[in-house]
């Protein structure tokens, strides 16, 4: 029997992107279609609605496969698996490795041993923190003194003694007198002889890695993606220069690099970033290997990324939403084919996590590998219009401004004549004003906060202040780290403080007249007001000024909003207003009889182009 082939769609005729735009344009009634869709990134590029294949034609590394050079498809060849990771915080080592035994037996397959508070670390130590674990087994990371390089050199040591000179263990050490300079202004340049002698002296360790380039501290300051990648790639091609000319072959000495990058909830941004990282680092990596094979090129090439979740978009007010942000930046990461990962705890910006929390954050990784699969498929995100453009694009404006960093010498000198400094901050105060207007919303902090959550114990004061830590012997101005959020929850924190001896602030919604509007504007002034911890209550519907305020008064409201239409303001504003005592009087909106409202002495309004931040802080001001 002849076999009867149907070819899908073969019945509809192709559509051009012209006619697919003609159909915009007329659904869009005569705005203008760059205007109302195309966006414009914090990165400096547009991001339009929709792609098409032909969007592709200028994306060079479409050919690619994954594992083969230059990585944009990831260098795994078979499915997408990487290292789950919990760090543990070592003020006890017996306690430590307890800790490390319980964790590995519940799904971590990679330890993080924090020890910075600590002396140098002996074998002795080694003996103690490691016993029982099996290093063949597992990813092993020493997380130390960015400066420490005597508990490196013990690592390695311990391990050439328990499994010989010449082995494949997965190890890092985060050695970084960058990034040290980068956190505190102090650039220790004796440090780059023992880092040369260190990594010739463990030629053997096929998985070691002694640098930790660590691009999560941009991310943590308020920088863009592409900063933190033009960044983090400039800092790695500083100690490829470096090492290169101490005489370190390129080819030794960048498989020995390891890049902690940082994971915001950019959902396709984020996958965009590890993929765009990957192609960059390997052709940087190449440049510096201009007489190798190609096997030689493909080897060293290879760009090994950890991935932890950013605290800048973290918030200590509804911090459940912030298993949210970390799932969606898990799943940025996984897909962009991370080699290990860090999931935060949701509790850890303000206290010490705690059992729960972190058995959450290793559950975010396993139910990713184990009921979505996302360790099966090599580079998930091939064939993407929307990503294989945004990879392109994000690559692009990163190596833009690495070729800028290279043109003043190389990350240390642009970070000596402050020039990183100057990008990162430019991007964060955008970020900080987009933020205070709303046009970022942090879910929980400047949008839909929870009416009845109120701080149930004082925190300590850092938590609500940025953190630097310069150095007596500073050649340059370090960043600072800070979250988002912490503007409004300082905010938030002086009222739930204030309310702890006092009576708390009571905002009044009074609507009256038309019901869709007094609505709208009661739920909008609700949730307002509710962002900076006041205690907010919604009339029941007036068809008078007189009864809302005499229910405002009878409630002890210390502010009220009066929540109707425009065209009603006019008659209505001025009734309400008079009528008040001591209470705070401000209106929902922004009418066109404002000028003629004012005249008469009301001259509080709040509307959605209002700076929610500094009006809260006015308010504020007032009431407590």
């Amino acid at each position: 029997m002849a076999e009867n082939k149907i070819k899908l769609f073969e019945e509809f005729p192709p559509v051009t992107t012209r006619e697919w735009e003609a159909k915009i344009e007329a659904d869009l009634k005569g705005k203008d279609f760059e205007k109302a869709l195309v966006w414009r990134t914090i990165e400096g590029f547009n991001v339009r609605p929709y792609y098409r294949q032909e969007d592709l034609e200028k994306v060079k590394y479409l050919d690619n496969v994954p594992g083969a050079f230059p990585y944009s498809r990831g260098a795994k060849t078979k499915g997408n698996d990487w290292y789950i990771r919990q760090d543990i915080k070592v003020d006890d080592l017996e306690a430590g490795n307890k800790k490390a035994l319980s964790v590995l037996q519940r799904g971590v397959t990679s330890l993080g041993f924090i020890v910075e508070g600590k002396n140098t670390l002996t074998l002795s130590d080694l003996d103690v923190l490691l016993k029982d674990i099996c290093l063949e087994a597992i990813e092993l990371n020493l997380i130390c003194c960015s400066n420490k390089v005597e508990n490196a050199e013990v690592l390695a040591q311990y391990i050439s003694n328990k499994y010989g000179s010449e082995n494949n263990i997965k190890a890092s050490v985060n050695i970084d007198p960058i990034g040290a300079m980068t956190r505190n202004g102090a650039f220790d340049a004796s440090l780059m002889p023992k880092i040369k002698s260190l990594i010739e002296e463990s030629i053997g360790l096929k998985g070691w890695s002694l640098i930790g380039v660590n691009g999560k501290i941009f991310r943590d300051a308020g920088s863009s993606i592409a900063q933190e990648l033009a960044f983090a790639l400039a800092a790695g091609a500083e100690y490829l220069t470096q090492l290169s000319e101490a005489g370190l072959d390129a080819k030794i000495a960048a498989p020995k690099i390891k890049f902690n990058l940082g994971v915001g909830t950019n959902y396709f941004m984020e996958i965009a970033k590890l993929r765009a990282a990957r192609f960059l680092w390997a052709k940087i990596v190449e440049a510096y290997m201009p007489g190798c094979n190609a096997d030689e090129c493909a080897c060293a090439a290879i760009m090994n990324i950890h991935s932890e979740n950013t605290i800048w978009n973290k918030t200590v007010y509804d911090p459940y939403v912030n298993m949210l942000r970390t799932q969606t930046e898990a799943m940025s990461a996984a897909l962009g084919g991370t080699d290990s990962m860090t999931v935060i705890p949701f509790n850890s910006i303000y206290e010490e996590s705690t059992p729960f929390s972190e058995r959450i954050a290793r559950n975010q990784q396993i139910l990713l590998k184990e009921e979505s699969h996302f360790d099966k498929i090599s580079d998930p995100a091939a064939g993407s219009y929307y990503i294989e453009t945004l990879t392109d694009s994000l690559a692009t404006a990163a190596w833009n401004l690495f070729v800028e960093v290279q043109d003043k010498g190389g990350y240390v000198e642009a970070f000596k004549t402050g020039f990183v400094q100057e990008q990162v901050k430019a991007t964060s105060d955008k970020l900080d004003k987009n933020i205070a207007i709303r046009k970022d919303s942090l879910l929980g902090t400047n949008q839909f906060p929870n009416f009845t959550e109120y701080m149930e114990k004082e925190l300590n004061a850092e938590v609500f202040q940025r953190r630097q830590c310069k150095a007596s012997n500073a050649v340059a101005e370090p960043l600072s780290t800070y979250r988002g959020a912490q503007a409004f929850e300082t905010l938030r924190a002086a009222t739930d403080t204030f309310a702890l001896k006092n009576k708390r602030p009571l905002v009044f919604m009074l609507p009256v007249g038309k019901l869709n509007m007094r609505k709208a504007r009661a739920q909008f002034a609700a949730n307002f007001f509710a962002v900076a911890g006041f205690e907010v209550k919604e009339g029941k519907g007036y068809d008078t000024v007189e009864e809302g305020i005499a229910d405002a008064k009878q409630l002890g409201a210390d502010l009220v909003v009066l929540c109707s239409s425009d065209e009603e303001y006019a008659a209505l504003a001025p009734v309400a207003f008079s009528q008040l005592d001591r209470e705070v009087f401000v209106v929902a909106g922004f009418p066109e009889c404002k000028d003629e409202l004012e005249a008469k002495g009301i001259n509080n309004f709040i509307h959605v182009r209002s700076n929610l931040l500094e009006e809260l802080k006015s308010y504020q001001a007032q009431l407590i």
